[in-house]
């Protein structure tokens, strides 16, 4: 219906049409926000997704390293030192991405100090299992049998990456020469005081089975005929036999007179020595000269084995009391005088090459 006066009723006017167009306006509008947070939302999504698939392949990729190399990694480093510490020293070429996987994998408190041996080419992911793992460089150091305490002490002294010095000398025949592992920072001393926990450790347990009747008393008077036994023969299977010679010796009241002895009273531990024996060394007075004193000396004359200890605690039955160098490294052994002097002629003739 219109107005009579002809002027537009405002209610007759589809409402709809002005409605409709302003919400039109809004919903592009809104359209186009929505889209452009998708595609923000998308293209941000790419961007992380890059940087993690680039940063996930270099974490399992070679890293730059060209030749193995040893790297210590010092107690109380934090994360960001010990990525530092790795970069400096060409193990990883980006110490953002290993702080990263370490801490994304929860690993970052786990880390281990120590001394790190690394291969070429090792992976950031490689290096972080090692140091989780605490897979240090293992270090050895051997101690002959035979060695006299001041020469232990100075085969320490060289030895790399033990730390300290040892205090005072260790008493002759308190430490077990063995292979020993150790890492850098162990100190000499505390070397020092595994050997002779070692050496207690071996000396109880062969006590325990050490055959009937010995000669001896003590576990101390053991290790001393171990020691000489130690020092008289390098040969491991004479080692019980020659422990035999010496306990029918130490039975009858027999002096040992066994050369290692005399050396011992000459040198007084501190080497070899460095001429050979005389027969007026072996009239030297001293109580370790076993050709001028009977029975036992007082104390050890080296750090003796495994091999001597189980021979003087359990020696080879036999009925010889004398032996000698035979030229081949080994011995010959007697049951009479007679017999070794024999063998002891036989001897001087190979060494003054009549023989």
């Amino acid at each position: 219906m219109s107005d009579p006066s002809g002027s537009p009723d405002p209610y007759d006017a589809p409402p709809e049409r002005v409605d409709l167009k302003g919400r039109t306006r809004v919903q592009r509008i809104v359209r186009r926000i929505e889209v452009a947070l998708i595609l923000s939302v998308l293209l941000a999504a790419a961007v992380i997704g890059g940087i993690g698939y680039w940063g996930w392949t270099h974490y399992q990729s070679p890293g730059p390293l060209a030749e193995e190399r040893i790297v210590v990694v010092p107690s109380g480093a934090g994360l960001r030192m010990i990525a530092r510490t790795l970069a400096d020293e060409g193990v990883i070429a980006r110490p953002e991405v290993f702080m990263a996987a370490a801490k994304l994998t929860g690993l970052h408190d786990t880390l281990k100090a120590g001394e790190y041996g690394f291969e070429p080419g090792v992976s950031p992911q490689q290096v972080l299992a090692k140091l989780t793992v605490g897979e240090t460089v293992d270090r050895f150091v051997t101690i002959p049998e035979g060695l006299t305490s001041r020469q232990i002490v100075d085969l320490l002294a060289q030895t790399d990456a033990l730390t300290g010095e040892v205090a005072e000398i260790p008493a002759e025949g308190t430490l077990l020469p063995e292979t020993y592992h150790y890492e850098r920072g162990v100190s000499r001393g505390e070397m020092i005081r595994r050997m002779q926990a070692a050496m207690e450790e071996a000396v109880d347990a062969l006590w325990e089975s050490r055959a009937p009747d010995l000669p001896f008393e003590t576990k101390r008077e053991a290790v001393i005929l171990a020691s000489i036994i130690e020092k008289e023969t390098g040969v491991g299977a004479e080692r019980a036999k020659v422990g035999g010679v010496f306990v029918n010796r130490l039975a009858r009241g027999m002096r040992l007179q066994s050369d290692p002895t005399v050396i011992y009273a000459l040198t007084e531990g501190a080497g070899p020595l460095d001429r050979a024996l005389t027969r007026a060394d072996w009239k030297v007075e001293h109580p370790y000269n076993t050709y001028q004193n009977a029975g036992l000396p007082p104390g050890p004359i080296a750090n003796p084995g495994r091999q001597s200890l189980q021979a003087a605690l359990n020696p080879a039955e036999t009925d010889a009391l004398y032996f000698v160098a035979d030229g081949t490294g080994g011995h010959a052994f007697a049951r009479t005088l007679e017999e070794h002097n024999r063998n002891v002629a036989r001897w001087r003739r190979i060494r003054d090459g009549r023989e």
